[in-house]
């Protein structure tokens, strides 16, 4: 697993861009980390105005990011972990489970009931901890992720607004009910002591 070092505290659009840059020249399966300061992100596929709030996001200086693979709307802010796995292969189901199987097996190994899911969610104690989402180029597959460690979920739930359709479809009443901060579980001190712990284990 190759580490490809990306500087810190730069916007989200910086990272997408080096997942693409990765990709053009990929040989290897290749990972890294980043942390942002708030910021919404929403699928390609989305409409931004009916899955944020744009006025408390424009009030509250969070930045809003459509990125290129599919999927729903998340929120990053600086305690979550973002992840990119970036593999030379177009076949992006294999890339995906593979994904998938990586941090859960990490996450299990730092203490947490890790389990992934049908919708490729990965879950502790039946509650939301990483959502993911990938898209494919010709030569390359991009598989990002969030991982709540310390999470504002204030923030969160005022920032994005799901229908009332997806939070039935998780049997929910709030996004709040769905998703759980890691460190709730376990903790390890701060986001970066965290991160640091989680790293070691991927380029073991």
């Amino acid at each position: 697993m190759y580490h490809h070092i990306v500087p810190e505290n730069q916007p989200l659009a910086y990272y997408l861009d080096q997942e693409l840059e990765v990709a053009q020249h990929v040989t290897e399966p290749t990972f890294f980390t980043w942390i942002v300061a708030p910021t919404v992100i929403y699928g390609r596929h989305q409409i931004l105005e009916q899955e944020v709030n744009l006025e408390y996001c424009r009030q509250h200086n969070v930045d809003m990011v459509q990125r290129q693979s599919g999927g729903g709307c998340v929120y990053a802010d600086r305690g979550n972990v973002m992840l990119s796995y970036i593999v030379p292969s177009p076949h992006s189901q294999e890339v995906f489970d593979d994904f998938l199987h990586l941090v859960s097996s990490a996450l299990r190994q730092l203490g947490y009931d890790a389990v992934t899911t049908e919708h490729n969610d990965i879950l502790v104690d039946g509650r939301k901890v990483s959502g993911t989402a990938c898209y494919s180029l010709p030569n390359a597959t991009i598989v990002h992720a969030t991982m709540l460690y310390d999470v504002d979920f204030d923030a969160l739930e005022k920032a994005i607004t799901p229908s009332r359709e997806k939070l039935e479809k998780h049997a929910v009443q709030s996004v709040r009910q769905r998703v759980q901060n890691l460190r709730s579980f376990h903790d390890m001190g701060d986001v970066n002591a965290f991160r640091a712990a989680f790293e070691q284990i991927i380029f073991a």
